[in-house]
């Protein structure tokens, strides 16, 4: 007989939003846990069987925690403004607002019937105007400290559409939506100055629990370099232009230079002989983004100015060459090319025959750049000298001469904040008619989105709010007139703070409750997708920072410990998609299967950190292991087993204690695969045995709990308790029961194994001795034979020597 999860689920479910069973109690004196979950974007397609991997793992800690003792924060909420919602708006004429409304509610449904003992009552969604009130008060903060500021950036414009993308929306110089031509202009933007705290966002990287993968994707990204800022001069003209090196030392090697396309200097150095190039070459790389300029795989272009620099060091003549692989927006926009010792400027200069000058001595420079350390030559006063060493001599030679200077770079940009769409926060700024600009005074905040049925870009570059008369604005002092700012917030900044804001979602005066914020932070464990890796973590611990300058919060880091889950691919192998047709729809297998098999099944694939194809078959086993705990506990009628007795028993007391603690201890360290597989080992011996204690099945249950929280409070119930299996104490193992009572003992006869025994493990050797003799294999292997000798090691084997 198998359980009816329907049913069952279903019941328990609303017992727990009727009763508010998960409801945290901010105040409470007990130790605190703060579990959270990367909260989704709320789209139309619901949630896909990826999400629920990620939110059944912090389930299953915060459940155990809370049986521990702990009083647990484990919110959920809804990154909800954003492009989908825009775009589906713009697709259909349906407003973004009623969309998102549905979408939040079918994925509340969802997450309900999995069964996540979420406190609903801290439920937020970015877009409710009493919560982006505070990110507004954060960007208004972030102005008035100078770390918010408009800027002229390159950004992607499309002409056809009006309007500004973002780099996603673009698909080799084409526009995602309607194929239409995409150019990069620049435009002023707004941009947040995250370099400001570049230096703390590595630093603080080392005191966190974090992958060590991750971590180094964000140095990676945060990219510091040591090195000097040179000054080169333009022969035959008063320009001067600066280039950021890491190797100063192989100065004498720079044979050309590189302006990228962008440069202000490009324009006057260009001859009249190379314009129509230049022209040509400024044209065909608009269309082109970033991520395509500098892909290293790609064939290097570039086209030469006609102009020359004059190397410091050497007084030669060096070619000035733009090319679209150096960005503006990357340090000063332009770089000396050392081709000898680098793949990118050796696969140029012998592209376009640039004269190739060996500096460091290693190599063979006539089939490949040497990259390694060493001896340095053709360099006058740094020949001889190793890496170091040279660097350090050529940055006094550059100071003293006055072209050079120390300079620490870092690849990460200042965050370009403003988009131009509808569908988003509200900048806090208003433009006066004369020339000055306010934030918006706090106690006026929220500033909420005016309702618009037209959404459709301006055709300015600004965003639709520009064809509202929401835009304008009128000082009642003054009577001076002004324009709200039109731009809108990334969907970034709402997902920047949430995890404050659960800890206090219903406060209307400040941000978070100050000694809540002491309590609470830093969060505990944080689980999501490795693809948030850098952006989102950097952004937020970015915010995390300003904050705790500004006295607001207590700690300098957010998330304390942080794991990703992997990827739930196809039966294929391959990554879901409606494409492929082979996206999974969780509402199909609770139906089918139950919540509970479902949670197990995700918790069974593999590792939480592994990748794993869906398979049909293993659900299936899932849930077969569930009705084994079932009929194991329960009778046909759905009552306790007549097999479950109060009275303690032998037979299962050491699997029982083995079980307890390799589950507790395999939650901890979130190996949850194998914390079931010693579930299943305890499950396979009670149907072994005639009678089980109840107290190892009630603390079985508990451990199942977690995991499986339906079925185990419906036996939990049936075992006669009236309250909720979830605040009850947690197992308990008994290490001395851990320890065997019995030993396997080798037999063989002339050294080779013919049996195994279990004996007591104080047995004496000549009780051994006896029971191997007596064994009735090694009486056939010694038939016939005089028995010269009886090795015994006890605890071990018994070695019979006979011819």
């Amino acid at each position: 007989m198998s359980f009816n999860h329907r049913e069952i689920e279903k019941k328990w479910q609303t017992y727990w939003l009727d009763n508010k069973t998960f409801k945290t109690d901010t105040t409470s004196s007990k130790k605190k846990f703060y579990a959270l979950d990367m909260f989704p974007y709320p789209s139309g397609a619901g949630l896909h069987v990826g999400h629920p991997e990620g939110y059944t793992a912090t389930d299953i800690i915060s459940r155990m925690k809370r049986m521990q003792g702990y009083e647990v924060l484990h919110p959920m909420g809804w990154d909800a403004f954003g492009l989908p919602a825009e775009q589906y708006a713009l697709d259909t004429g349906n407003s973004p607002a009623e969309f998102t409304k549905k979408n939040i509610a079918t994925f509340k449904r969802q997450i309900q019937e999995l069964g996540f003992s979420y406190d609903w009552d801290r439920e937020i969604s970015t877009t409710d105007p009493e919560y982006y009130k505070w990110t507004q008060w954060i960007f208004t903060k972030l102005y008035e400290k100078g770390l918010a500021y408009v800027d002229e950036v390159p950004v992607n414009w499309c002409p056809a559409l009006g309007t500004v993308l973002a780099n996603e929306e673009v698909i080799d110089g084409l526009s995602e939506r309607g194929g239409h031509p995409v150019i990069r202009k620049p435009m002023k933007q707004w941009v947040l100055k995250i370099t400001a705290y570049a230096d703390r966002l590595l630093e603080d990287l080392e005191e966190l629990d974090w992958p060590e993968s991750i971590k180094d994707m964000q140095r990676n990204w945060i990219g510091r370099s040591e090195g000097a800022n040179i000054t080169f001069s333009v022969h035959d003209e008063k320009e001067t232009f600066t280039v950021f090196t890491t190797r100063p030392d192989t100065l004498f090697g720079a044979t050309y230079a590189v302006l990228a396309p962008e440069h202000p200097l490009v324009k006057k150095i260009v001859t009249t002989e190379q314009r129509a190039a230049v022209d040509a070459y400024l044209k065909e790389i608009q269309t082109k983004s970033d991520l395509d300029r500098t892909d290293l795989a790609k064939e290097k272009t570039g086209v030469f100015t006609g102009a020359y620099a004059i190397n410091p060091v050497s007084k030669e003549k060096m070619p000035i060459w733009i090319a679209d692989y150096v960005l503006m927006s990357y340090g000063t926009g332009a770089i000396m090319a050392v081709p000898a010792h680098d793949e990118r400027d050796y696969e140029f200069a012998t592209k376009f025959k640039i004269p190739i000058v060996e500096v460091v001595k290693g190599g063979d420079i006539s089939k490949e750049p040497y990259i390694g350390d060493g001896e340095h030559v053709n360099s006058d006063f740094l020949n001889g000298l190793g890496k170091e060493a040279a660097i350090t001599k050529m940055l006094e030679w550059l100071e003293d001469k006055g072209i050079g200077t120390r300079k620490v770079t870092y690849r990460l940009h200042d965050w370009l904040f403003s988009r131009q769409r509808y569908w988003g926060e509200p900048i806090p700024i208003i433009h006066w008619e004369d020339g000055t600009m306010t934030t918006v005074p706090e106690e006026e905040l929220p500033l909420t989105l005016p309702e618009m049925t037209n959404i459709k870009p301006s055709g300015t570059g600004e965003s639709p709010l520009a064809n509202s008369d929401w835009v304008h604005v009128t000082d009642p002092k003054t009577g001076k007139k002004g324009r709200r700012e039109t731009n809108t917030m990334p969907q970034w900044a709402g997902s920047c703070w949430y995890y404050l804001r659960f800890i206090d979602p219903k406060n209307n005066d400040h941000l978070v409750d100050p000694e809540l914020l002491k309590k609470w932070l830093p969060i505990d464990l944080y689980i999501g997708g490795a693809e948030h890796a850098v952006l989102h973590l950097l952004y937020a611990r970015f915010w995390h920072k300003f904050l705790y300058d500004l006295g607001v919060v207590p700690t300098k880091e957010p998330f304390q410990k942080l794991f990703n889950q992997g990827m739930i691919l196809g039966e294929g192998n391959e990554k879901m998609s409606k494409s492929k047709g082979n996206v999974v729809n969780p509402d199909d297998i609770v139906a089918t299967h139950g919540a509970d098999t479902l949670r197990l099944y995700e918790m069974f694939m593999g590792p939480l950190d592994a990748s794993v194809a869906w398979s049909t078959k293993g659900l299936d086993g899932a849930r077969r292991f569930l009705d084994r705990v079932w009929r194991l506990f329960m009778d046909e009628e759905g009552s306790l087993a007549t097999k479950i007795i109060d009275e303690e028993t032998k037979e299962l007391e050491k699997v029982y204690h083995e079980t307890v603690k390799k589950v507790t201890e395999d939650y901890e360290n979130l190996h949850f695969n194998t914390a079931i597989s010693q579930m299943m080992v305890f499950i396979n011996e009670g149907y072994k045995v005639d009678k089980i204690s109840k107290q190892y099945v009630e603390g079985f249950v508990k451990l199942l709990s977690p995991i499986a929280p339906h079925i185990a409070e419906e036996i939990w119930q049936q075992l006669g308790h009236k309250e909720t299996i979830a605040y009850e104490t947690w197992p308990k193992f008994d290490s001395e029961k851990l320890v065997e009572d019995e030993v396997e003992i080798v037999l063989q006869v002339l050294g080779k194994v013919r049996d195994r025994i279990n004996v007591p493990k104080d047995s004496t050797k000549d009780e051994l001795e006896k029971l191997a003799l007596e064994n009735e294999t090694i009486q056939e292997w010694i038939a016939g034979k005089t028995v010269r000798k009886v090795i015994v090691v006890p605890g071990k084997l018994v070695n019979i020597v006979a011819n």
